[in-house]
């Protein structure tokens, strides 16, 4: 591949860099020391990013499109939305959002609200929607021909995850920033890592991307033992500033849970 300076390849990457918001530096830094401490894009990769429409799926669209254009790697990124026809849910305005950034952009839409009526059993919703999900971005990667799956969990949900597990589960387990799914196929990868909500939350609003605004209107209505972890986080950092830099070393061991980030290429993981 071209990638020298002044080449055809290497022009048309910048200009498609200027559709793109340019992050804050800061933003920039963290995403980049993920993508190197965990290995995660590799030159040559078809990357899908699940984008619900929300703060941290489309600032991480516009950190992964930066990073397309200047990073030394070459890379394909398209967007996926996964709908599980909850109402007020509507995510159709932002095709056109996609189409001007000229990403192709893959809509699925599934009556998960509905089966989990039936469905579910002790779980929460929650739960079980990222679970089913998750099984559809598996199958339009394959189906598409994407071998990276991208998410946008920040360093506050893998600390609330890691709560949870704790408290709930008994375990000392956390969201990984880089992992294979369990036949192998596709590597999944969380860029945002260390990275904190309210930097997303900031990066959104000062760069006027359309949110969608409560992205899971089911979530809202009803608090989650997710939202309450939140807030107790919230209370012990008004205690503690230091807390999330404390807690972002505690975790750096589960994040790559079962290897090392090279072994991950070559070993299977669970979800």
């Amino acid at each position: 591949m071209d990638l020298t300076p002044g080449s055809h390849s290497d022009q048309a990457r910048r200009r498609s860099a200027a559709l793109f918001v340019r992050p804050p530096k800061l933003l920039m830094r963290r995403v980049g020391q993920a993508l190197a401490d965990f290995a995660m894009i590799r030159d040559g990769d078809r990357i899908l990013l699940g984008v619900s429409g929300g703060k941290d799926s489309l600032s991480l669209l516009h950190l992964l499109g930066h990073l397309r254009a200047y990073a030394p790697v070459r890379f394909e990124l398209g967007v996926l939305t996964v709908d599980p026809q909850v109402e007020g849910f509507d995510p159709a305005p932002l095709k056109g959002y996609y189409e001007a950034l000229g990403l192709p952009w893959h809509y699925r839409s599934e009556p998960i609200l509905e089966q989990a009526r039936t469905r579910m059993r002790g779980h929460s919703f929650c739960a079980y929607c990222a679970r089913m999900k998750r099984g559809i971005m598996y199958s339009t990667c394959r189906e598409q021909g994407y071998n990276v799956l991208a998410l946008a969990q920040h360093l506050d949900d893998l600390a609330e995850s890691l709560l949870m597990s704790l408290f709930h589960g008994g375990q000392l387990r956390t969201m990984k920033a880089h992992y294979r799914n369990d036949t192998g196929d596709l590597r999944i990868i969380r860029p945002l890592v260390y990275c904190r909500e309210r930097q997303t939350a900031d990066f959104a609003a000062t760069a006027g991307l359309p949110v969608v605004p409560d992205s899971c209107p089911a979530c809202f209505a009803a608090p989650t033992e997710r939202e309450r972890m939140k807030r107790l986080l919230a209370q012990e950092e008004r205690q503690n500033r230091h807390l999330f830099a404390s807690l972002q070393h505690a975790l750096q061991p589960l994040l790559t849970e079962g290897g090392s980030p090279e072994q991950l290429f070559e070993e299977e993981h669970d979800g």
